[in-house]
């Protein structure tokens, strides 16, 4: 009689076949799952989780330290690269400086000299002069090419690439020398603005053989 009402069952469910059954599946899972708490919860099973964490946990540790050590090496590497750059730059600066100071004494243009000595003045009014007396060097310059105008910026409009290469780089410390000029004392120039400034022109200079 049971068998009777098993095999109805099964004729009832999906295909016929006990997997698609419901309660079939149902059953078997409650059974499924007490052995597992069972098995989890036994002696044999504390001791499996335990010894399955402790290397979870050595695992996790070995990537902390693993991590921390690349990083203190990175930082290293990286304090490393940024004291070469300071040292490297601070002999450039040196050298340009050294440079600049030789000039005072054997440049051929006094104006020039003179503007440099601005330039290593300990006051900022002293590096917007300087620039401004090159850039005063730099009109008389145009004019003795040939370039014509009332002032600079006149000058500066007739010429092209062609007939004074430069002549981008001229633009922008004149602007920068207008800025002073028009600023006056709201304009900030740091010493380090002054020199790049100062070496554009110098630049210009050295191309025509003027200083």
């Amino acid at each position: 009689m049971e068998t009777a009402s098993q095999n109805s069952l099964l004729d009832d469910s999906f295909l016929g076949s006990r997997y698609f059954d419901a309660d079939y599946l149902f059953s078997q899972s409650a059974v499924y799952i007490k052995k597992f708490f069972a098995l989890a919860f036994s002696g044999q099973g504390i001791n499996l989780g335990k010894a399955v964490l402790f290397f979870l946990a050595i695992f996790f540790l070995t990537i902390i330290c693993y991590t921390a050590i690349r990083l203190f090496e990175i930082r290293a590497k990286e304090k490393k690269h940024l004291q070469h750059e300071i040292e490297k730059y601070a002999h450039n600066k040196a050298e340009y400086e050294k440079h600049l100071r030789e000039e005072i004494g054997g440049s051929k243009n006094e104006r020039w000299s003179k503007t440099l000595t601005y330039l290593f003045s300990q006051h900022s009014s002293d590096w917007k002069l300087a620039i401004i007396e090159a850039d005063s060097i730099l009109e008389d310059l145009m004019g003795q090419l040939g370039f014509k105008g009332e002032n600079l910026g006149d000058k500066l409009k007739s010429a092209n690439q062609d007939n004074f290469p430069l002549l981008t780089t001229a633009w922008e410390v004149h602007t920068i020398r207008n800025r002073i000029a028009h600023e006056g004392l709201s304009f900030e120039l740091s010493h380090h603005e002054a020199k790049r400034v100062i070496a554009l022109y110098e630049k210009i200079f050295h191309g025509y053989g003027y200083i």
